[in-house]
């Protein structure tokens, strides 16, 4: 033990400064650390902020059911819509209106021609010839934008209207 102390002493002084430095370096080491977890806790805070008190990871599951949730129903409005679309191309799309005045004793154009089509060209042309004394109603099918029919000046007049009216491209009558 005396050679220790004998070792020791001559550097004892040069011993105490070193350990008081490291000393203050570890101080200061505790205090960044400190600041650094403070800051850190704040974060976690920000995360978990109306939380009620979960844990991180139950608030990030509570996101990720959240996220699952929506993915589904996400999945439930594309098919609604593939379904929709598919309907909405048999609605009616396309109309073409013509009045006309087939008899000369009759006036103000009450006779019609009306043509109603879906998407693919496909309904029916729905014409009335008015008279004085009567009113003759006709309906003829439409497929691909044509009558098998014959049709009347009037009828092609508004078969073109509504093939030319309506979303996309109009097909030739």
């Amino acid at each position: 033990m005396d050679s220790l102390n004998s070792l020791v002493t001559p550097y004892l002084g040069a011993i105490v400064v070193l350990l008081a430095a490291a000393c203050i370096g570890l101080l200061v080491a505790v205090a960044l650390l400190a600041r650094r977890t403070a800051r850190l806790d704040e974060r976690l805070r920000g995360l978990t902020r109306g939380a009620e008190g979960q844990s991180l990871e139950a608030i990030l599951e509570d996101h990720l059911g959240q996220v699952h949730d929506i993915g589904i129903r996400v999945d439930t409005l594309a098919t609604r819509a593939a379904v929709l679309e598919a309907v909405q191309r048999k609605a009616v799309q396309r109309v073409g209106l013509v009045r006309f005045n087939p008899f000369e004793d009759t006036g103000g154009n009450q006779s019609f021609a009306l043509a109603l089509l879906d998407a693919n060209g496909d309904g029916l042309i729905v014409s009335s010839l008015h008279a004085r004394t009567l009113t003759r109603v006709y309906g003829k099918a439409v497929v691909g934008g044509k009558s098998e029919a014959a049709l009347s000046d009037e009828e092609s007049a508004a078969l073109r209207q509504a093939l030319a009216s309506g979303p996309g491209p109009a097909r030739p009558g």
